[in-house]
């Protein structure tokens, strides 16, 4: 793979980022792709590695060394057929996931790894760009009806999935636009949000139904639904924000960081001529020109100073209780992702970050926060900490945003209605098999396993889609055949997976057939 040797002379070169202080003004992407010529540098790096790490980064198993050499070689058609082989939304990961596959790759170990992300996004792009992508509905119809709740990245991907194999397939979204958290939670600095539209589109011209401002359970009822669809796959995110218990908790002016992140998101949208649900101005949440404390120092929380800074904020703080960063962290050894990283995309834009902090209460006047009450902690993670005696700071305070992640998925509603078991975390429990302890009902991502990253979501649902397409009749779809192998649906090898492959046609009879993880059915 790639140039021999490359990785010992060439030397990692990343997005091009633009100037902070030009890219504060704006709220366009404040990264661009190198130019071709050094992408193909770059991706002669790739080592060959005997075990590619990398596959084990990357919740999708992307084929990571075979794009890479395929862009190294200026192979870039191909490049794309392999990388959407395995995932359907490139575009998306290739700018928001944080790359768990460059932290597991071996040049990491004692260098820079290989600019997998990059790398990702650039053959994306190229294949919009070359007109490569483009829709393809379905050869056939199943007669099959499938509503899916939720438009995420794990509700596109089970979405996406389940049309190909010829289901009438539905999506219904509460919120008036497609994306979930990656619309109303990610800014447009780091993902524009014609990226979604243009992936969307894509999507209804294959046959997909978008129905937005619909919430299921109230708007459609779980009797409706249930008499509409032959399947029903629960895709509805972890929303319900985490909060602190405090003293001072109630004074005006302290929110959670979803709250704020909706509000920006809508705005940006709003003034670039989009006609989105309008801000109650007695709701309205604001930095500018406000003293900003951020409470969690996660991707949430730089997008909020992220925002802060583009309001104008007189100020920004980011209180994190995680511990300085060393030079080889034993808290997550290669090849492990950190949990956090030296420096983000918000903090050079400028604020201050905190490390080792815990807030411990809040002052107000007149019913408003104007005091952040905290102390220095040691641990080795947010569930030990150890108080610093005499380490207690009071910082002012004008605007404070809570972000210190998600519990579970709401559960009023329709999960309640649907009576669907909970985990011991309150997630929706489907053990192994994405099914639910109600007949005919689904779930996949963050609702069923917490929250967790935009790769793992499509995963999610990629994965999804192959048991509920079985449970729907459908003939085995590509991937069935290393799925079954490793228990994806049932925890066990299936005993059929011969007959079924031969009835697909993927393996002639009488031909050598292999089921282990990894194989190809042959």
């Amino acid at each position: 793979m790639g140039e021999l040797g490359a990785f010992l002379k060439i030397h990692r070169v990343g997005f091009d980022k633009r100037d902070p202080g030009e890219r504060v003004a704006d709220y366009h992407q404040y990264f661009a792709l190198q130019p071709e010529q050094e992408l193909q540098r770059q991706a002669s790096r790739c080592m060959d590695c005997g075990v590619a790490f990398c596959h084990e980064g990357c919740p999708l198993g992307n084929l990571i060394p075979d794009w890479n050499d395929l862009v190294y070689r200026g192979k870039w058609r191909e490049a794309a057929d392999q990388l959407h082989s395995t995932n359907n939304f490139p575009e998306f990961t290739g700018r928001i996931c944080p790359a768990p596959c460059e932290s597991a790759c071996v040049l990491a170990i004692n260098d820079e790894s290989v600019t997998i992300e990059q790398i990702e996004m650039a053959i994306a792009e190229r294949a919009f760009d070359e007109g490569w992508v483009v829709a393809e509905p379905p050869s056939r119809r199943s007669g099959k009806t499938v509503g899916v709740i939720g438009s995420g990245p794990a509700g596109l991907a089970v979405a996406a999935e389940l049309n190909r194999c010829g289901h009438l397939v539905t999506v219904y979204e509460r919120d008036e636009a497609p994306g979930g958290l990656m619309r109303f939670g990610v800014p447009d600095a780091k993902l524009e949000k014609q990226v979604i539209d243009r992936r969307v589109a894509l999507l209804e011209q294959e046959g997909i139904s978008f129905v937005y401002d619909v919430e299921v359970g109230s708007d459609l009822t779980v009797a409706e639904l249930r008499e509409r669809h032959d399947a029903i796959v629960l895709a509805v995110g972890s929303r319900v924000s985490r909060d602190i218990d405090a003293p001072g908790r109630e004074q005006a002016g302290i929110h959670l960081a979803m709250d704020y992140l909706y509000q920006r998101n809508r705005w940006v949208a709003e003034h670039e001529g989009r006609r989105f649900r309008p801000t109650d101005p007695q709701r309205r949440i604001s930095a500018a020109g406000k003293r900003v404390i951020v409470i969690g120092g996660g991707d949430t929380g730089m997008d909020c100073i992220s925002n802060a800074h583009r309001e104008g904020a007189a100020s920004a703080v980011i209180l994190d209780v995680y511990q300085q960063l060393s030079q080889d962290d034993p808290r997550h050894p290669w090849p492990l992702p950190p949990k956090r990283t030296p420096a983000t995309y918000a903090l050079d834009e400028g604020g201050k970050r905190r490390w080792g902090t815990e807030v411990t209460g809040f002052r107000g006047h007149d019913g408003h926060v104007t005091h952040v009450y905290a102390r220095q902690v040691t641990g080795a993670s947010s569930r030990d900490l150890t108080p610093v005696p005499g380490s207690e700071f009071v910082l002012e305070a004008d605007l404070v945003l809570i972000a210190i992640g998600f519990e579970h998925a709401e559960h009023e509603g329709l999960i309640s209605e649907l009576q669907v078991a909970l985990d011991d975390r309150g997630n929706i429990r489907t053990e192994r098999t994405y099914k639910t302890s109600q007949e005919g009902v689904f779930a996949c991502g963050d609702a069923r396993i917490g929250q967790s990253l935009v790769v793992t979501a499509i995963a999610e649902g990629r994965k999804c889609a192959r048991v509920v397409n079985k449970a729907l009749g459908g003939a085995p779809m590509d991937q069935d055949r290393e799925l079954l192998a490793i228990g994806a649906w049932s925890g066990e090898p299936d005993r059929s997976l011969r007959h079924e492959a031969e009835a697909a046609g993927t393996v002639r009879p009488g031909e050598q057939f292999f089921t282990g993880p990894g194989s190809r059915g042959r």
